[in-house]
Protein backbone atom coordinates (compact mmCIF):
# COMPACT_ATOMS: atom_id res chain seq x y z
CA UNK A 1 0.00 0.00 0.00
CA UNK A 2 1.39 3.37 -0.99
CA UNK A 3 0.82 6.75 0.56
CA UNK A 4 2.03 8.57 -2.54
CA UNK A 5 -1.40 9.61 -3.73
CA UNK A 6 -2.78 12.96 -4.69
CA UNK A 7 -6.00 13.89 -2.94
CA UNK A 8 -8.54 16.18 -4.58
CA UNK A 9 -7.96 19.81 -3.67
CA UNK A 10 -10.40 20.74 -0.93
CA UNK A 11 -10.86 24.31 0.25
CA UNK A 12 -11.56 25.39 3.78
CA UNK A 13 -15.09 26.27 2.65
CA UNK A 14 -15.75 22.79 1.30
CA UNK A 15 -14.31 21.05 4.36
CA UNK A 16 -16.04 23.14 7.01
CA UNK A 17 -19.13 24.59 5.32
CA UNK A 18 -20.21 22.58 2.28
CA UNK A 19 -19.62 19.06 3.60
CA UNK A 20 -21.61 17.75 6.53
CA UNK A 21 -22.62 14.48 8.14
CA UNK A 22 -23.46 11.71 5.68
CA UNK A 23 -26.12 9.11 6.50
CA UNK A 24 -26.23 7.09 3.29
CA UNK A 25 -23.51 6.37 0.76
CA UNK A 26 -23.06 5.38 -2.87
CA UNK A 27 -21.47 1.98 -3.66
CA UNK A 28 -18.29 3.69 -4.94
CA UNK A 29 -15.26 2.07 -3.33
CA UNK A 30 -12.75 3.74 -1.03
CA UNK A 31 -9.20 2.74 -1.91
CA UNK A 32 -6.30 1.74 0.33
CA UNK A 33 -4.51 4.85 -0.91
CA UNK A 34 -7.37 7.08 0.25
CA UNK A 35 -7.38 5.44 3.68
CA UNK A 36 -3.62 5.92 3.95
CA UNK A 37 -4.02 9.57 2.93
CA UNK A 38 -6.63 10.10 5.65
CA UNK A 39 -4.19 8.83 8.26
CA UNK A 40 -1.27 10.83 6.86
CA UNK A 41 -3.30 14.01 7.37
CA UNK A 42 -5.03 13.08 10.63
CA UNK A 43 -1.80 12.16 12.43
CA UNK A 44 -0.84 15.84 12.56
CA UNK A 45 -3.79 16.76 14.80
CA UNK A 46 -2.29 18.36 17.91
CA UNK A 47 -2.38 16.25 21.09
CA UNK A 48 -0.96 16.87 24.56
CA UNK A 49 2.70 15.83 24.73
CA UNK A 50 2.30 14.76 21.09
CA UNK A 51 0.85 11.62 22.67
CA UNK A 52 -1.12 10.49 19.59
CA UNK A 53 -3.39 7.96 21.39
CA UNK A 54 -5.91 7.60 18.54
CA UNK A 55 -5.99 4.16 16.92
CA UNK A 56 -8.03 3.45 13.79
CA UNK A 57 -9.48 0.16 12.58
CA UNK A 58 -10.91 0.34 9.06
CA UNK A 59 -13.75 -2.17 8.67
CA UNK A 60 -14.32 -3.06 5.03
CA UNK A 61 -14.69 -6.84 4.63
CA UNK A 62 -18.13 -8.42 4.85
CA UNK A 63 -16.95 -10.68 7.67
CA UNK A 64 -15.75 -7.75 9.80
CA UNK A 65 -18.87 -5.74 8.98
CA UNK A 66 -21.07 -8.62 10.15
CA UNK A 67 -19.25 -8.53 13.50
CA UNK A 68 -19.63 -4.75 13.85
CA UNK A 69 -23.20 -4.01 12.76
CA UNK A 70 -24.97 -5.79 15.67
CA UNK A 71 -22.93 -3.62 18.05
CA UNK A 72 -24.36 -0.39 16.65
CA UNK A 73 -27.61 1.21 17.76
CA UNK A 74 -30.44 -0.18 15.65
CA UNK A 75 -31.04 3.16 13.97
CA UNK A 76 -27.38 3.38 12.93
CA UNK A 77 -26.96 -0.04 11.34
CA UNK A 78 -28.31 0.87 7.90
CA UNK A 79 -26.01 3.89 7.80
CA UNK A 80 -22.92 1.76 8.36
CA UNK A 81 -24.20 -1.01 6.09
CA UNK A 82 -24.30 1.48 3.20
CA UNK A 83 -20.78 2.83 3.81
CA UNK A 84 -17.86 1.28 1.88
CA UNK A 85 -15.68 1.67 4.98
CA UNK A 86 -16.45 2.10 8.68
CA UNK A 87 -13.66 3.37 10.91
CA UNK A 88 -13.59 2.32 14.55
CA UNK A 89 -11.79 5.03 16.50
CA UNK A 90 -10.22 3.93 19.76
CA UNK A 91 -8.04 5.39 22.50
CA UNK A 92 -4.84 3.50 23.30
CA UNK A 93 -4.18 3.62 27.03
CA UNK A 94 -0.67 2.33 26.36
CA UNK A 95 0.17 5.43 24.31
CA UNK A 96 2.90 6.23 26.83
CA UNK A 97 5.22 3.51 25.53
CA UNK A 98 5.79 5.67 22.42
CA UNK A 99 6.55 8.90 24.31
CA UNK A 100 10.35 8.51 24.21
CA UNK A 101 10.10 8.54 20.39
CA UNK A 102 7.27 11.02 19.75
CA UNK A 103 8.23 13.41 22.57
CA UNK A 104 11.90 12.82 23.41
CA UNK A 105 12.26 16.19 25.14
CA UNK A 106 9.86 15.19 27.94
CA UNK A 107 12.16 13.20 30.20
CA UNK A 108 10.40 10.78 32.52
CA UNK A 109 6.95 11.15 30.90
CA UNK A 110 6.71 7.46 30.04
CA UNK A 111 7.45 6.41 33.62
CA UNK A 112 5.06 9.00 35.05
CA UNK A 113 2.13 7.70 33.00
CA UNK A 114 3.09 4.06 33.53
CA UNK A 115 2.69 4.57 37.26
CA UNK A 116 -0.79 6.15 37.09
CA UNK A 117 -3.52 4.17 35.33
CA UNK A 118 -6.24 6.77 35.95
CA UNK A 119 -4.15 9.63 34.56
CA UNK A 120 -3.12 7.54 31.57
CA UNK A 121 -6.70 6.58 30.68
CA UNK A 122 -7.93 10.17 30.99
CA UNK A 123 -5.05 11.43 28.85
CA UNK A 124 -5.69 8.76 26.21
CA UNK A 125 -9.44 9.36 26.07
CA UNK A 126 -9.33 13.16 26.00
CA UNK A 127 -6.67 13.31 23.31
CA UNK A 128 -8.22 10.54 21.20
CA UNK A 129 -11.43 12.59 21.10
CA UNK A 130 -9.39 15.62 20.08
CA UNK A 131 -7.71 13.61 17.33
CA UNK A 132 -11.09 12.23 16.19
CA UNK A 133 -12.09 15.74 15.12
CA UNK A 134 -8.93 15.95 13.04
CA UNK A 135 -9.69 12.52 11.58
CA UNK A 136 -13.15 13.63 10.38
CA UNK A 137 -11.67 16.73 8.73
CA UNK A 138 -8.98 14.56 7.13
CA UNK A 139 -11.70 12.35 5.60
CA UNK A 140 -13.26 15.46 4.06
CA UNK A 141 -9.91 16.84 2.92
CA UNK A 142 -9.33 13.58 1.06
CA UNK A 143 -12.52 14.22 -0.93
CA UNK A 144 -14.69 11.75 0.94
CA UNK A 145 -17.72 12.15 3.18
CA UNK A 146 -17.87 11.21 6.85
CA UNK A 147 -20.69 10.07 9.10
CA UNK A 148 -19.46 10.06 12.71
CA UNK A 149 -21.68 8.15 15.16
CA UNK A 150 -21.80 7.74 18.90
CA UNK A 151 -24.77 5.35 19.07
CA UNK A 152 -22.66 2.25 19.65
CA UNK A 153 -22.02 -0.51 22.16
CA UNK A 154 -18.45 0.58 22.89
CA UNK A 155 -17.80 -2.21 25.39
CA UNK A 156 -19.12 -4.75 22.91
CA UNK A 157 -16.87 -3.42 20.15
CA UNK A 158 -13.91 -3.59 22.54
CA UNK A 159 -14.71 -7.23 23.32
CA UNK A 160 -15.23 -8.16 19.66
CA UNK A 161 -12.30 -6.30 18.08
CA UNK A 162 -9.85 -5.33 20.84
CA UNK A 163 -10.00 -8.09 23.48
CA UNK A 164 -6.72 -8.38 25.36
CA UNK A 165 -5.42 -5.03 24.08
CA UNK A 166 -5.12 -1.52 25.49
CA UNK A 167 -7.63 -0.07 23.00
CA UNK A 168 -10.98 1.40 24.05
CA UNK A 169 -13.58 2.43 21.47
CA UNK A 170 -14.78 6.03 21.47
CA UNK A 171 -16.80 6.29 18.22
CA UNK A 172 -17.28 4.99 14.70
CA UNK A 173 -17.13 6.97 11.46
CA UNK A 174 -18.78 5.87 8.23
CA UNK A 175 -16.69 6.81 5.18
CA UNK A 176 -17.47 7.00 1.48
CA UNK A 177 -19.24 9.18 -1.09
CA UNK A 178 -22.54 10.56 0.14
CA UNK A 179 -25.63 9.50 -1.84
CA UNK A 180 -27.84 12.17 -3.41
CA UNK A 181 -30.35 11.83 -0.57
CA UNK A 182 -27.77 10.77 2.00
CA UNK A 183 -27.63 13.89 4.16
CA UNK A 184 -30.12 16.24 5.77
CA UNK A 185 -30.31 20.00 5.19
CA UNK A 186 -27.80 21.74 7.41
CA UNK A 187 -29.20 22.85 10.73
CA UNK A 188 -28.49 26.40 11.95
CA UNK A 189 -25.25 27.28 13.73
CA UNK A 190 -24.87 29.80 16.51
CA UNK A 191 -23.65 33.20 15.40
CA UNK A 192 -20.40 34.84 16.43
CA UNK A 193 -22.16 37.08 18.94
CA UNK A 194 -23.86 34.05 20.54
CA UNK A 195 -20.81 31.85 20.96
CA UNK A 196 -17.81 34.17 21.24
CA UNK A 197 -16.66 36.63 23.91
CA UNK A 198 -13.97 39.24 23.44
CA UNK A 199 -12.36 40.24 26.74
Amino acid sequence: MTTETTAPSQTAESIFTDMHTAYRFTPEEVSDEQLARIYELAKYTPTALNSQPLRITFVRSEAARARLLPLLAEGNRAKSASAPVVAILAADTDFHVHLPVVNPQSQGARERFAANDELRRAMATNNAWLAAGGFILAVRATGLDAGPMGGINAAGIDAEFFAGTSLHTIMVVNIGHVADDGSFPRNPRLGFDQAVSLV
